[in-house]
């Protein structure tokens, strides 16, 4: 296979989306860079629905983050200091995309049930810096992310309806 050029296909999106929905975390990332060390980062991110994403930024370093869904449809939010949610948008079809500058608290969630996301951001990843999560979010496995996540989704379904 010729890692120099990858081309992006149903059949791969369909394998990722299967291999999401088997994944404890729901979710799943296709790597098109080579090592942890490039830069940018380029991806794929596959999630289906249910699955949560702790809301956090990238400050320090400081990383701008680009997202094209090219299936499905996701929810962003984007928070103040404080927690509070100062921004939903609705992603896929359009807007198509989204582009956060550093240090914006964001996080996202699929409405359909499976979304495929283009993901750009600065290299190098490092698990120690790479997120800033926020103290008023629930984490990841937390028993209050399910009940925190439902409350986002109820206000992307309050503004649809």
């Amino acid at each position: 296979m010729d890692v120099a050029i990858q081309t992006l296909h149903r059949a791969l999106f369909d394998d990722l989306i299967e291999r999401a929905r088997l994944s404890p975390r729901l979710r799943i990332n296709h790597n098109f860079h080579s090592s942890m060390e490039d830069n940018p980062h380029r991806f794929l991110n596959v999630m289906v629905q249910g699955t949560y994403i702790a809301p956090h930024r990238h400050l320090d370093p400081p990383k701008a983050e680009s997202f094209l869904v090219l299936r499905g449809e996701v929810a962003f939010f984007i928070f103040d200091d404080a927690g509070r949610v100062a921004r939903t948008e609705v992603v896929g079809g359009d807007p198509m995309g989204i582009d956060l500058a550093p240090g914006i608290w964001h996080t996202l969630s699929p409405l359909s049930a499976h979304a495929v996301c283009y993901e750009v951001k600065p290299g190098p990843y490092s698990a120690a810096n790479d997120k800033d999560f926020a103290l008023w979010a629930p984490r990841e496995g937390d028993p209050g992310a399910t009940a925190y996540l439902e409350s986002l989704m109820a206000l992307v379904r309050s503004k649809r309806a």
